[in-house]
């Protein structure tokens, strides 16, 4: 089979490249590396540094399927920027939908966010629970689900949205190398390697057994894994929505223990005001996911995503 991935010389886009290369499919990656990197997109795979507003360049009817990932995806600069992803995430996957549409090619793995559902009235989240974004991040990925569930309905598309919680590890020589980085895994790796004097912890007084906030931690390479089903999963005229999570909390104190474990490093830490709009606990009910695309996480043990996270930092620290 033959695959599109746009935004595949970004994180999770070059791990899902790279499954769907050793899963034996012919790949391009479409990316105007306004954020990925070339070194991301895996040996094997075409390479086409292009913007998704012209996708109809490239994309032909020879094409089974598109995986989108190009997205901007900081949520703190969705507030005082949203016009850039207006334009990038809305617009953007409007013209791709289009050129798919044109080239006769009808199916769509797209890669939401649980973003969409803002702050949660219950955990862990169902794909049922409201769709509330408190970010134009996470409204932009809503209005994309909105599009594509119409997409879908007038003109028979077969997609499959996967909302992320926390993504996290490394697969090989892809992990994550954010510029600037705002996930907790990786800031605390950099403190373990002396780029940065400490870790911050935005407050310690949340109804969480040790005062800190409760994430949901997936593994990058689960996170592929779903990628490959959900296309085999996706049918036409059908717009599928699964959470990806564990299931599982972990705090951000015991990330920076973890941490600590993992490298043999002291990470200290220093406490900060909380953030506005950061609930206490945000756990992934991944029941569909497991139901309709058969998924079954398998590396869900933190200390291993953290080992996976670390040698991967590593290695960049080398390249640089």
């Amino acid at each position: 089979m033959k695959y599109l991935v746009t935004g595949g010389a970004g994180y999770v886009g070059s791990v899902v490249a790279r499954h769907l290369l050793e899963a034996g499919h012919e790949v391009t990656v479409l990316d105007n590396l306004s954020t990925g990197f070339r070194a991301g997109v895996p040996d094997g795979a075409a390479f086409v540094e292009g913007d998704i507003r012209d996708a109809a360049k490239w994309l032909d009817p020879s094409y089974d399927g598109v995986l989108h990932f190009a997205a901007f995806s900081q949520v703190g600069e969705s507030v005082v920027k949203p016009e850039k992803y207006w334009d990038n995430n809305v617009a953007g996957s409007m013209a791709l939908l289009g050129a798919m549409r044109e080239a006769g090619v009808r199916t769509l793995v797209f890669s939401s966010t649980a973003a969409t559902y803002g702050e949660p009235e219950q955990v862990p989240i169902t794909e049922t629970a409201p769709t509330r974004p408190t970010s134009p991040y996470g409204a932009s990925k809503l209005a994309v689900d909105h599009m594509i569930t119409s997409e879908a309905d007038a003109h028979g598309l077969a997609a499959v949205s996967l909302r992320y919680f926390n993504v996290a590890g490394a697969y090989g020589a892809h992990g994550e190398r954010h510029d600037p980085e705002s996930h907790l895994i990786p800031l605390v790796l950099q403190v373990a390697q002396g780029r940065r004097d400490a870790i911050s912890v935005y407050g310690d007084d949340y109804p969480t057994p040790d005062g800190t906030c409760v994430r949901d931690y997936i593994h990058v390479a689960d996170l592929a894994d779903a990628h490959l089903l959900a296309l085999t999963a996706a049918r036409p005229g059908e717009h599928l929505i699964c959470n990806l999570g564990n299931g599982n909390g972990f705090s951000v104190r015991q990330v920076i223990e973890t941490a600590r474990e993992v490298t043999g490093h002291p990470i200290p830490e220093v406490i900060a005001p909380r953030r506005g709009g950061d609930p206490a606990v945000l756990v992934a009910a991944a029941d569909t996911a497991r139901e309709k695309l058969g998924w079954n996480p398998t590396r869900a043990d933190l200390a291993g995503i953290v080992a996976d996270a670390w040698e991967f930092a590593q290695h960049l620290s080398k390249e640089d």
